[in-house]
């Protein structure tokens, strides 16, 4: 099988905005080992109803002054005005920022409709950056192989989907998955509704099972039961864990890439060690000509 082999590959690392000052620096030790791989952006989360909206400006404003990748902040219409997210769109373009993830995003917990701003959907939200921005932004938006957990059918989401796509996004980037089939399969129902934007894979390096668990089952994104009964053995085993999931996110990366995926977004945690070797069983330094520590070099968090 071969799909979206007309698209150049992207390869690119998606953050979350640190808390303290503390974590601030962690993130920026690791960014450093992970802009040493010649990423095209590095991706920064943002936290609905003020939660860490100001650190994800911060966090966006540092990588995009301070790091030869591009730096690419999430922008949700969730509790936010026309007003306010015009605002928005045209600090980060002041800042000199090119991409923008755009997602509806998660409503506060019990919130019901009154976290919704005056934008409801992500198409909207694609629209009001083409219509203050123009041309200026690479619009990333999201999409959900496994379909989003809120959609009420499989078509239903497809056809969202769609509408984000023809509302002007440039390319899109997958929830996590490790079932490689239902990538494929969700690009080719795609193309066949006229989308042809490239649609590159969201890949979770395991990095702690358990946590890794908890965050499938908030999303709904599957965890096969073969992977789940092989960690599940060894529970008591955490470097068995990590090998393990540093072998099967290989090979779910290299059987995509064979398979004409348009390149990785790795969401990394703001970790680097099991990004740097999964990296280097790929070879992929040798396509983006950057520089990768041998195995031998990169301490495991165990």
């Amino acid at each position: 099988m071969e799909i979206q082999k007309k698209h150049k590959r992207v390869y690119s690392f998606e953050f979350f905005p640190p808390k303290t000052d503390e974590g601030a620096e962690h993130l920026r030790q690791t960014r450093q080992r992970l802009e040493r791989l010649n990423p095209a952006y590095f991706s920064v989360t943002f936290g609905a109803g003020g939660s860490t909206q100001s650190r994800t400006f911060e966090t966006v404003v540092d990588i995009q002054r301070s790091s030869p990748a591009e730096a690419a902040p999430h922008l949700s219409c969730i509790d936010a005005s026309r007003e306010q997210l015009k605002e928005m769109i045209q600090r980060y373009r002041d800042e000199g920022v090119s991409y923008i993830v755009a997602l509806r995003g998660d409503q506060p917990s019990g919130s019901g409709s009154k976290g919704l701003g005056e934008l409801r959907y992500a198409n909207e939200l694609v629209e009001l950056i083409r219509e203050v921005s123009g041309e200026h932004f690479t619009v990333e938006v999201g999409a959900y192989p496994e379909f989003h957990p809120e959609a009420p059918d499989a078509i239903t989401d497809i056809e969202n989907f769609v509408r984000k796509a023809k509302a002007g996004a440039d390319s899109a980037i997958t929830q996590f998955f490790y079932n490689e089939a239902c990538y494929y399969r969700f690009v080719e129902d795609c193309e066949r509704r006229g989308v042809d934007i490239p649609i590159v894979p969201g890949i979770m390096p395991i990095m702690n099972y358990e946590q890794q668990a908890r965050f499938a089952a908030g999303c709904k994104a599957d965890i096969p039961r073969w992977l789940a009964k092989r960690m599940e053995a060894w529970e008591h085993d955490p470097r068995s864990q990590i090998e393990y999931g540093i072998d099967v996110v290989t090979e779910l990366c290299q059987n995509l890439l064979d398979n004409g995926a348009p390149g990785i977004h790795f969401y990394a945690l703001n970790k680097a060690p099991i990004i740097e070797r999964i990296w280097h069983n790929l070879g992929l330094s040798k396509e983006t000509g950057g520089e990768v520590r041998s195995p031998d070099e990169i301490e495991l968090p165990v």
